[in-house]
Order: structure tokens, then C-alpha cells, then sequence
């Protein structure tokens, strides 16, 4: 592992290594989706915060989706609430839903905004119900407030980025009745990416990215196209709650993100290491026929 005493001399050639990638980035859209156990690390949402920030003074516009799971159960247990899950899936009932706004639009959301300034950064936090960003129907009668998304408003981000700031986006939706909906956050992420165009999207997840055998990092996949996502799931490789996932890269893709990575949370500063070194990390989804051009 290298040492993390470098010289100025060190420190001088992973800068110069970097150029290519920063020049590839300044001026780009990157929408990084925030969950998972990077969420719930200190020292990671940190080292999170770190790196949206550094990403936005060398000039890219990062878009901050998050989720905020744990902190809904948290609060909901504390409220004698019992979490109820199908399919993975959170119920909502009204209460719920109440709940789950009061956790992503304000703590969460807020102390997210917070960390970014401490950190240098400009940053808002919006939720999906400003400027009716995002516009969502009743998904399934059984899981109650859980929104599937039928529109995506993006002015209100376009305005932010606009005008220098960092937009922190928590996943709650509404519609026109006044309903307010327990979104996905991959889902939303993957539309507000694709409603940008953004140039990459990063999801941020609790394990490597695909494996070819789930119980061993080491058989990462580091890339892989649209249409080969078809055979692993054929022959299991992606299954579970990894097939959503894909399914929101695919989506992403096809709306026009150029590039999708689903990556490890819990490493320190994955963010940077998959935009601005050669290594990267996580596996990259793409669409057939794309070619990289650093």
C-alpha cells in the first residue's frame, strides 16, 4: 500500500497524472448517487464531501442524489413505527410518507448542504418536490406512497449548476393531487442524469460492482455493454437487488449518460480514484459501440 507521507515530488506527479482526466471532466455533468454504508461512515461522508468538492473547484458540476434509509428506520423506530419492506421495497403509508420527508428533505438533505460548505463548496439542497422536479404516480397498491417517477422537471437543477452551486437532491416526489412519494433513489438518479446528459453517472454501492462470484471481490467485472448484461443475468451472475441497479445504468444510457459506474462505497475517496486516475473503480456499464477518448 503506498505510503501516505509522499514527497512534493510525489505529490507533483499524481496531479500531473490526473490532468488527462480533469481536462476530460471540467465543464462536464457528474451525477453521483449517495447511499449505503458511505452514508452512514462518518469518516466516509467526509471523504465524500472531500471529493464532490474537489470535483467542483477543478470545474465539474457534480449532482448529488441521495438517498437516507437508515435514518428513515432510525427515526421511524424511535416514533414506534414498525418498517415494513416488500421486495426490498419500503411500505408507505401516510405516516410513512410524512416521515420520509421530514428525514430526506430536511436532516439529511440539510446536513449534507452543511458538510459540502464546511468543506469550501457552494452548495443547495433541493427535493424532488421543488419546482416539481420530480412528478410521480402510485407504483403498487401493496407498497403504498412509493412513487413510480412520470416526469422529470430539470430546470430547477439547470438553474443551480447555472449559477455555481453544488444541487443536493433528496428523492421525494409528488404529483398534481398533492401526494407526496418515496422515490428510488437509483431511479431518480438515473432520470435526472439522463433528463442533464450527464456525461457520467456514479452509483454508489455496499459491494465491489458486478461479480462473477458475489462472495469474492476479486472477480470484479470492470466493464461491461448493454448487451452483455443480458447473458450474466441469464446465467446469474446479476441477480437480486443488483438487476435494478443494471436496469436504472441501462435506463441512464439509453436517455444519453454516456457512462455509468456502479461502485464500492465503503473505499475511501472512490469517487476521485474512478474519475481522475487510470485505475478507477467499480464496473463501468456503457453502451455498445462506445469508445473512450481521454
Amino acid at each position: 500500500m503506498m505510503s501516505t507521507l509522499l514527497s512534493n515530488a510525489q505529490r507533483a506527479e499524481v496531479l500531473t497524472q490526473a490532468l488527462p482526466y480533469i481536462k476530460r471532466y471540467t465543464g462536464k455533468i457528474v451525477v453521483v448517487k449517495y447511499g449505503g454504508n458511505a452514508m452512514v461512515n462518518e469518516n466516509l461522508k467526509q471523504q465524500v464531501m472531500e471529493d464532490i468538492v474537489l470535483l467542483w473547484l477543478i470545474g465539474v458540476h457534480v449532482v448529488l442524489v441521495h438517498g437516507g434509509g437508515p435514518d428513515i428506520s432510525e427515526l421511524m423506530n424511535r416514533l414506534g413505527m414498525q418498517p415494513r419492506f416488500v421486495n426490498g421495497l419500503r411500505v408507505t403509508d401516510k405516516e410513512t410518507a410524512d416521515v420520509v420527508q421530514m428525514v430526506l428533505a430536511g436532516k439529511v438533505n440539510k446536513t449534507l448542504v452543511n458538510l459540502l460548505e464546511m468543506k469550501g463548496g457552494r452548495a443547495i439542497g433541493i427535493s424532488g418536490m421543488d419546482g416539481r422536479l420530480i412528478e410521480a404516480d402510485f407504483q403498487d397498491e401493496q407498497l403504498g406512497y412509493v412513487g413510480c417517477i412520470t416526469r422529470i422537471n430539470i430546470q430547477p437543477v439547470n438553474d443551480l449548476l447555472q449559477n455555481g452551486y453544488i444541487p443536493v437532491i433528496s428523492t421525494v416526489g409528488c404529483d398534481s393531487r398533492g401526494n407526496i412519494f418515496n422515490i428510488n433513489g437509483d431511479t431518480a438518479a438515473a432520470r435526472i442524469a439522463g433528463a442533464l446528459g450527464a456525461e457520467r453517472m456514479i452509483l454508489m454501492t455496499d459491494i465491489a460492482g458486478i461479480l462473477l462470484n458475489r462472495d469474492d471481490p476479486s472477480t470484479l467485472i470492470p466493464e461491461v455493454t448493454i448487451s452483455q448484461i443480458a447473458d450474466l443475468q441469464r446465467s446469474g451472475v446479476i441477480s437480486g437487488g443488483m438487476i435494478p441497479k443494471v436496469d436504472c445504468c441501462i435506463r441512464a444510457i439509453n436517455e444519453g449518460v454516456k457512462q455509468v459506474v456502479i461502485m464500492d462505497g465503503r473505499v475511501p475517496h472512490a469517487v476521485l480514484m474512478e474519475l481522475l486516475t487510470d485505475e478507477g473503480a467499480g464496473t463501468m456499464v456503457k453502451g455498445d459501440g462506445y469508445t473512450y477518448d481521454a
